[in-house]
């Protein structure tokens, strides 16, 4: 709890900070914000492969390896599904209207170089073809194939002194990160400081909400929904209480709001589902990592409701079986997205450029989706800690 109020503190002066205005003292900010993502990004690639790789190779053969795996998809499947329902639901109660034509002209600018950007390549560049490129450039959805495949072949490998070798040296290195990451957590403080006081900035320097006002009260409410009624009653369904389990998280959800990125959060998020909310280790590591990568509840709202805004600016109808199509297809995609900053605005991009969308408009909404990725992020963050939290509760009790 003394830490949790630390970080409020600090969130509380950052915005004082940003306030001001001072430009010397926000570059200093941004130096601090810029120092602390990297930190976390340079912690979570490890992390990710570690946490898969270890599980699966100390149980990989049992019989609870595809229970929790089916679990974990299954809540997963509902929660993302319900937040792409609850858009679905708002677009039409708010019914954004459209654009005046110079708007979306005027857009067209700022997307001359992601046109170029297709689900094609995205599809291709998660296969890897070199075992480092993943490493270095971060990508999760590959990284998480290179874990799996080299976890079950652990777990496959008979039991022989070079296969303890291998396993204790990976657990040895994943205990060594979790000990840095306890380090880098001590000091977070500053690092919200620094992160609020980069927010704070960016929300007074006029980002412009008024002319996509109902657009961006459909996406925020969206997540609001989601995030303090939808997932809390999946909690209490399997028994578990929402409010002390938002309590415990909170390190790992205001983590994810500042970073924009599920990935770079992972540490944080398992360091605080084990310490804090009393999650099993060998679940924690196992659904957490994955997912980071599949459950993106706020991913889902982002395509559904962007995509159907976009797409009546090209005269397409926007009909109840174009708003179910879409919801199916959102559901497929966020599961497919990388829990990257920006990731879920690029697929969104290539998924209207294959449907002929007028993608311009894009442009306008970018700006405002420095603050949206965050909100969204933060959501993804507590929905993966609701769902290790009901895997955990069900492997409890059989």
């Amino acid at each position: 709890m003394k830490r949790v109020i630390i970080w409020i503190a600090a969130l509380i002066v950052g915005g004082i900070l940003g306030v001001l205005k001072i430009d010397a003292l926000n570059e200093v900010m941004n130096f601090i914000a810029t120092i602390y993502t990297r930190l976390f990004q340079l912690l979570s690639v490890p992390i990710i492969v570690l946490a898969v790789i270890t599980t699966l190779a100390s149980f990989g053969t049992q019989k609870n390896t595809g229970r929790i795996f089916t679990r974990t998809l299954t809540y997963t499947l509902l929660t993302t599904l319900m937040a792409s329902i609850v858009g679905a639901i708002l677009y039409w109660l708010i019914a954004p209207g459209n654009m005046p034509v110079e708007s979306v002209i005027g857009g067209s600018e700022t997307m001359t170089e992601a046109k170029n950007f297709s689900y094609y390549d995205h599809f291709l560049s998660v296969i890897p073809n070199n075992i480092v490129r993943p490493f270095l450039e971060g990508n999760v959805l590959s990284l998480l194939l290179i874990a799996f495949a080299v976890g079950l072949g652990l777990s496959r490998m008979p039991e022989s002194e070079p296969k303890q070798i291998v396993v204790k040296g990976l657990t040895g290195l994943q205990e060594l990160l979790f000990i840095l990451i306890r380090g880098l957590i001590w000091t977070l403080p500053l690092g919200i400081l620094a992160f609020s006081a980069q927010l704070t900035t960016q929300l007074t320097s006029g980002v412009a909400f008024q002319s996509l006002g109902k657009y961006v009260a459909v996406i925020l409410g969206g997540n609001i929904l989601q995030f303090f009624v939808v997932l809390p009653l999946f909690l209490l369904v399997r028994g578990i209480h929402p409010i002390r389990t938002l309590s415990q998280m909170m390190p790992a959800v205001l983590m994810a709001l500042f970073t924009k990125s599920s990935a770079a959060t992972l540490p944080v998020t398992i360091e605080t589902a084990e310490n804090r909310l009393g999650v099993q280790k060998h679940i924690s590591r196992f659904v957490l990592p994955i997912c980071t990568t599949i459950n993106m509840n706020g991913c889902a709202a982002f395509i559904l409701v962007t995509s159907l805004f976009v797409m009546q600016h090209g005269n397409t109808p926007i009909s109840f079986a174009t708003i179910c199509l879409w919801i199916l297809i959102s559901v497929i995609s966020a599961i497919g997205n990388a829990g990257v900053p920006m990731g879920c605005f690029f697929l969104t991009l290539s998924l209207l450029s294959g449907v002929g969308a007028p993608i311009e408009l894009m442009g306008l909404i970018l700006p405002i989706y420095a603050v949206i990725d965050m909100i969204e992020t933060a959501e993804n963050v507590w929905s993966d800690s609701c769902v290790c939290a009901m895997v955990d509760k069900d492997f409890k009790r059989s």
